[in-house]
């Protein structure tokens, strides 16, 4: 599908309150052979989804250490993931210290989610998520671990404000550029 029409389609799918704020856009040099043709969402004619831009106002991680430091990321712990490590360790081990490793073991697995889903996002990635996002359910889109396609899921007209909302625990655990759209969804 050639760009325009893939871009047309998406913006159709834009959700009522974000027409005109939101908007779809692939300036590209995609031939030239050093270079990867870019894709874009911006924001209020300003480009949010671009990792190389100094100036984004989203932060963009460079190592898994940054994600396990960063105080904003709040990963709840289960019962079965204290289950688990006291399982391994096989032997006695005090309630506290299961806890701290559990927490460091699941923040280590979402470190490496995190890394690998804000890997280079090129126009011809981009443009093979937005073909999958079109052909998929909403809900699959929403629980998927890729980012552009949780980004496209929370601008989409088919999500309702009440299903916005109850999503916030699940937001936590997401990369800080699906956070922003959710919040821009949200109207904050």
């Amino acid at each position: 599908m050639s760009w325009s029409k893939l871009k047309q389609q998406l913006e159709g799918f834009l959700s009522p309150a974000l027409n005109g704020r939101v908007e779809y856009r692939a300036p590209g040099y995609r031939y030239l052979p050093d270079k990867s043709g870019i894709c874009y969402i911006s924001v209020d004619k300003k480009n949010v989804l671009n990792m190389s831009d100094k100036t984004n106002p989203i932060r963009w991680y460079q190592t898994e250490l940054e994600i396990k430091n960063d105080p904003d990321i709040q990963i709840p712990i289960t019962s079965d993931d204290i289950e688990a490590v006291r399982q391994a360790t096989k032997g006695p081990v005090p309630e506290d210290r299961l806890i701290v490793m559990a927490r460091s073991r699941k923040s280590t697995e979402h470190a490496k989610e995190l890394m690998s889903a804000q890997a280079a996002l090129t126009k011809s990635n981009f443009i093979v998520v937005a073909n999958k996002f079109l052909t998929t359910p909403i809900e699959d889109s929403l629980e998927s671990k890729d980012m552009v396609l949780n980004i496209l899921a929370l601008l989409d007209r088919r999500v309702g404000k009440k299903r916005i909302l109850s999503m916030s625990e699940m937001m936590q655990l997401k990369h800080p550029v699906v956070q922003y759209f959710y919040e821009l969804r949200r109207g904050k």
